[in-house]
């Protein structure tokens, strides 16, 4: 495992996916962080229980709260193609409010030092659960859980931290 980005560290330069209406769009790490305020957070997997029952949805509730706060994009990633992250976002009725980001090869995680092995449990690498706020390409806040846990990710926190 490499060792986890840092506050004040620069996003890695890639190629990312993004799940859309019309199917997968590919966009760079600087088209989507360039000169914008962004706040990504990340699951352990597409329709799993607490992505599915609270992660996501705090996200998509509190939407509106993160554009007042300045927040031009709010992304969730996880490691599944983008056929599977498109499905998620039409069954939690995501509408839009959120970048859905398939990082199918675990590629940006990886990238980011927060790849989670889960191999034991039959589901690969994986991505912690995480959330970070990147101002400009640069990242200004990161919470990454405990293991199991789902505390200083949750939409309510990123909210307080902004």
């Amino acid at each position: 495992m490499t060792t986890p980005i840092q506050v004040g560290a620069a996003i890695p330069a890639m190629k990312l996916i993004t799940a859309t209406a019309d199917g997968p769009k590919e966009i760079t790490t600087e088209e989507l962080f360039g000169g914008k305020k962004v706040v990504v957070f990340a699951v352990p997997g597409a329709f799993t229980p607490t992505c599915s029952a609270k992660h996501l949805p705090g996200f998509v509730q509190h939407a509106g709260e993160f554009a007042a706060k300045g927040v031009d994009t709010v992304v969730c990633m996880a490691v599944n193609d983008a056929f599977v992250m498109s499905a998620w976002a039409k069954d939690q009725n995501v509408d839009g409010k959120i970048v859905m980001l398939a990082d199918g090869s675990g590629a940006f995680t990886k990238a980011l030092g927060l790849e989670l092995d889960l191999v034991a449990r039959g589901l690969g690498m994986r991505s912690q659960r995480f959330a970070m706020v990147v101002e400009n390409g640069v990242v200004s806040h990161l919470m990454v859980e405990a293991p199991g846990g789902f505390d200083v990710s949750r939409a309510e926190a990123v909210l307080a931290a902004l």
